[in-house]
């Protein structure tokens, strides 16, 4: 599991107290309750966990917290990628520091023009200031969100440079194209799905299995497409409902507060805004879940 992610990861969703701040020790509970479904790992601050609005710091901190509540060092993955070249240089040694390999790196994400070679040596000058051999990176390629496609060249350049430090990929584009197109290109590299429907067929066509953001409400659902079982259709029903709203992070989070019971989860940064309750959308799920996965 240290070499690169793979199996069962989940996109975490971040908790946050009344002041806004992460909540650790509800994170840390989340974590645990998936780790009892069969989840492999959880990555901290990538889309799903509001990345973008926290800091360095913020990060580190809630590492800390977490490895204080006993949660293992292996299984849990960070998100990394900033505008700046430097934060994502200082987050990383510091998180190597403490136990943890998995850094999934967005390219810097402000500049929408730049070249292939560009952002081959943002993430070059990211590994090269790190300087650890200890680094399992995975490229984060999701640019309907980013702004900043990962070309197929670059990430295979990356790989040969580098060898392990590069250790895989998450293809969130949600097209298959793209998935097949980086497994074509960069063999070695251990390529995750970020899209929940997509699961069951990167799998059979040699992928590592997923980080994604469903999972934080439905992980039976993702367990079964990772172990083989007709669900697609019921995933892609799932999805249906959750991603085709305004926000997929406050939709998320208030369908864990149904879930839960738990009004806190509801909490968002700005410039989100709180869904004020997710009953009805759990309703739906629990309709679209009936009858349980054997």
């Amino acid at each position: 599991m240290t070499e690169a992610i793979r199996g069962f990861w989940v996109a975490s969703a971040t908790p946050l107290a009344a002041d806004g701040n992460v909540d650790h020790a509800r994170l840390a509970a989340h974590a645990r309750q998936l780790f009892g479904k069969g989840v492999d790992g959880v990555v901290l601050f990538g889309t799903t966990g509001e990345g973008t609005s926290f800091n360095a710091g913020e990060r580190v901190a809630t590492i800390e917290a977490m490895l204080k509540a006993g949660i293992a060092p292996e299984r849990i993955g960070i998100g990394g990628g900033f505008p700046a070249i430097t934060d994502s240089i200082a987050l990383t040694r510091a998180v190597l520091g403490l136990g943890l390999r998995h850094v999934l790196l967005l390219p810097p994400y402000f500049d929408r023009n730049v070249t292939p070679e560009g952002i081959e040596d943002a993430f070059a000058a990211i590994i090269d200031g790190v300087a650890d051999e200890r680094l399992r990176a995975s490229l984060y390629h999701i640019p309907q969100v980013s702004g900043v496609a990962i070309p197929t060249t670059v990430a295979a350049n990356l790989r040969k440079r580098y060898g392990k430090q590069v250790a895989g990929l998450k293809d969130s584009s949600g097209d298959f194209k793209q998935f097949q197109a980086f497994r074509a290109a960069a063999p070695e590299l251990a390529i995750t799905v970020g899209n929940e429907p997509d699961i069951a067929r990167a799998v059979a066509a040699g992928g590592a299995g997923t980080i994604c953001g469903m999972a934080n409400i439905v992980p039976e659902l993702v367990k079964g497409m990772l172990d083989g079982k007709d669900v697609e259709a019921r995933m892609q029903a799932v999805a249906d409902v959750v991603v085709k709203t305004p926000s997929l992070v406050a939709t998320l989070k208030a369908i864990l507060a149904a879930q839960t019971g738990d009004t806190g989860w509801l909490r968002v940064r700005p410039p989100l805004r709180a869904l004020s309750d997710g009953t009805a959308l759990k309703r739906k799920l629990d309709a679209l879940m009936a009858p349980a996965i054997a």
